[in-house]
């Protein structure tokens, strides 16, 4: 297939094998084809940069073709970082998983950015839209934009009131984890796992925390000193969209761009960044695919060149 074909020239090609040296839990053999860490770079110095963080479960693959969009259409080297338990072979549970470690991964790689760019950005879905907001307001390195793909700000709710609250609540209790589901992490899908882990969903929850604690004081009038890009789907049904839509309140019109995909147009949680769709590992011919492309993406990039452009024009 020719997707095939097109996916295995982007994961040679923009195969970022320095981490493995930083991160040696992660090597080539024992993380998933198409699961590892990224780095996109022009071959000739470029004033911006940006990094962009995988969600929890997933890959860096599901960050590849915002990747693509910020490399080729607005010039940025672009570093994609595989979070510590993601994209293994054998996730074993995800046990040894930390918010600590997940932030190191990331400070490794507004580093790596800081070395070739004057301006560093970053963003993220879900999870990694999280991760993007607490670095991006804490590190010095992030001089850029933050750009949010369906942040995790808070877990939705579903059919139960305050339901997204409860589930929340229940992820802080010290015995939590003893409530590890025995399935299988391993799925149809070659980019994702076929469930989340407790443990890492409680450090989800940890940095949730920290991140409504930022925003508090963000309103209390800290200066967030930043433009922000964010964009989420009415059809999610993993974060809390109406905390997505709070942000907008958080900084002046001037600097807070949103773009809002409603409910009609069916676009689930993970699939808001995906170019392309994602088929099963036995993929055959005529059928669906697992997780289907963004309909609205052309417009979503194209709403990330103009919130782009007018930082450019600010400038």
């Amino acid at each position: 297939m020719q997707e095939r074909t097109v996916e295995e020239n982007r994961d040679n090609e923009w195969l970022w094998s320095e981490y493995y040296d930083a991160f040696p839990y992660f090597t080539e053999q024992n993380v998933r084809k198409g699961c590892h860490p990224r780095k996109l770079i022009h071959e000739n110095t470029t004033q911006k940069a940006i990094v962009l963080i995988h969600g929890l479960s997933d890959s860096s693959y599901y960050m590849l073709d915002i990747a693509e969009y910020f490399h080729k259409a607005l010039g940025y080297d672009v570093y994609v970082p595989l979070l510590q338990g993601h994209g293994l072979e054998k996730p074993e549970g995800m046990k040894s998983v930390s918010l600590r470690e997940w932030k190191e991964n990331v400070r490794f790689s507004i580093r790596k950015a800081q070395e070739g760019s004057d301006i560093v950005s970053i963003g993220g879905l879900s999870m990694g839209g999280a991760l993007a907001f607490n670095l991006g307001c804490v590190e010095q390195g992030v001089n850029g934009d933050v750009y949010l793909f369906a942040a995790a700000f808070g877990l939705a709710s579903g059919r139960i009131p305050f339901g997204g609250k409860l589930k929340e609540l229940l992820l802080r209790l010290p015995f939590i984890t003893i409530l590890e589901p025995n399935s299988s992490f391993i799925g149809e899908n070659p980019y994702r796992y076929n469930r989340v882990s407790t443990h890492s969903a409680v450090e989800l929850v940890r940095l949730m925390v920290e991140n409504n604690k930022m925003l508090l004081e963000i309103e209390k009038g800290r200066d967030f000193g930043k433009s922000l890009f964010s964009a989420w789907s009415e059809s999610d049904d993993v974060v809390d969209t109406e905390a997505l839509k709070k942000l907008k309140n958080v900084l002046p019109a001037t600097e807070n761009t949103a773009f809002e995909i409603l409910k009609e147009h069916e676009v689930d949680h993970a699939c808001l960044v995906l170019g392309k769709s994602v088929f099963s590992t036995s993929v055959r011919p005529g059928d669906q695919p697992l997780e289907q492309a963004n309909p609205l993406f052309c417009e979503m990039v194209e709403a990330i060149s103009r919130h782009d452009s007018k930082d450019e024009f600010c400038e």
